[in-house]
């Protein structure tokens, strides 16, 4: 018998049954479901994640207090107050970071501001004007405050597009004075909308002189976040491994493991971010490849119990002349047949709930989620439903080619 007959005389055998071959395949359709909005919604995250990064600029490079995490252990380290005004100084000094043209030290925090009867929840973030050159940001209306106003801890504030809206609507509100912390800020300037850059939400802060921030507001004498901009691309490399080696030299540290700070630059933010996205991913996914597996054992059931049902159809085709292959290709192309089925079906219910689920975030949470269809997902989720079906079926294969076809016959 030619494969192509099989391959037909498989197609009926499926076609006579169409609801237990439908409910068969719901365990792959599962699976390959699930497989499908992993990978799409995590790399859609990524996307999200590395567009943020890319908004700090390439020329960026953020020197963050505490080291990495890198056990439950190591959390605590994020509390550490180890940048202050004496490094800030060294990473401003030429000779010892090559290529630096601004240094921000910023500290972050959040409260409600007020203004006349309105309230706002806002972000603060206390910094220097070097942040402007770091981020590339300026002011619409008004303007940034100056190093004058950062020396004199003067109590001026420059809001986020967001921040001004909910507290002035469309009037201006530079001049106006807001009270934030329960202190008196007067507004000198608004920035339009710019959205996220890294981990600053630049509409939702009100940002001020950081010596304003940490002496009245805070209560520190420490940075959170130091924002380091270099002459180009080209030195970024050499200036984060000129920040390094100098930190370790005024904290007396001989081992790097034992940094109470984390240099990164765009390209190390981006290796984190894949990293972490891959990890969890890889978690999600051999979650999913449970389903399959369940599905696989569900085909192979159904299969043992199709062999049992078709017993004299085996023994009759096997006295016209079908040959023991013939038998065992036709259940194999059966079980073949289903489990790809299932895996079609499944990256295309994947697929649509993936594009349903990034409008939803889109529009709830406000921000550019955006659709991403996985074709090594699409890919690996039919080739891996297919093989299920291969390695699930032999054995009902097997069995039903075993079939002697005068006892089939006999078989009531």
């Amino acid at each position: 018998m030619t494969l192509r007959n099989t391959f037909k005389t498989a197609l009926v055998g499926l076609t006579t049954h169409k609801s237990r071959s439908i409910l068969t395949i719901l365990g792959i359709v599962i699976g390959i479901t699930a497989i499908m909005l992993v990978m799409s919604l995590s790399q859609g995250a990524t996307d999200l994640i590395l567009s943020q990064i890319q908004g700090l600029g390439s020329q960026t490079i953020i020197v963050r207090a505490g080291r990495e995490p890198s056990g439950p252990s190591d959390f605590a380290s994020i509390f550490t107050t180890s940048l202050k005004d004496r490094e800030v100084t060294a990473i401003k000094n030429p000779a010892l970071v090559r290529g630096v043209v601004a240094v921000a030290p910023n500290v972050i925090g959040s409260g409600t501001a007020l203004y006349g009867s309105e309230t706002k929840n806002a972000s603060l973030l206390g910094t220097t004007p070097d942040i402007l050159q770091a981020l590339e940001i300026y002011p619409k209306y008004g303007a940034f405050f100056n190093d004058g106003d950062v020396s004199g801890r003067s109590s001026v504030a420059v809001l986020g597009s967001e921040v001004k809206k909910e507290l002035f609507g469309e009037s201006d509100a530079v001049g106006e004075t807001i009270k934030f912390y329960d202190r008196n800020f007067k507004v000198v300037g608004v920035f339009d909308d710019i959205g996220q850059i890294g981990a600053f939400d630049i509409d939702s802060n009100i940002i001020i002189p950081v010596t304003t921030a940490n002496q009245y507001l805070l209560g520190a004498s420490h940075y959170t976040v130091i924002m380091v901009r270099v002459e180009s691309e080209a030195v970024v490399e050499k200036s984060a491994d000129d920040i390094r080696q100098t930190l370790r030299e005024l904290h007396n540290i001989t081992d790097p493991d034992k940094d109470d700070f984390l240099v990164a630059t765009q390209a190390d933010l981006a290796e984190r971010v894949g990293t972490i996205t891959g990890v969890l991913s890889a978690l999600l996914l051999s979650v999913a490849a449970i389903s399959l597996i369940v599905g696989g054992i569900g085909i192979m059931n159904i299969m043992l119990v199709s062999v049992t049902e078709r017993t004299r159809e085996i023994g009759l085709r096997k006295a016209v002349g079908a040959t023991t292959g013939d038998i065992l290709k036709q259940f194999l192309f059966e079980s073949v047949i289903l489990t790809s089925t299932g895996g079609v079906i499944g990256i295309a219910l994947g697929s649509l709930l993936s594009l349903v689920m990034s409008i939803v975030l889109t529009q709830f949470l406000e921000i550019d989620w955006g659709f991403a269809f996985p074709i090594m997902g699409a890919l690996l989720g039919f080739g891996v439903s297919a093989l299920i079906g291969l390695i699930f079926g032999i054995y009902p294969a097997r069995q039903a080619s075993k079939k002697s076809p005068i006892e089939a016959l006999r078989y009531e």
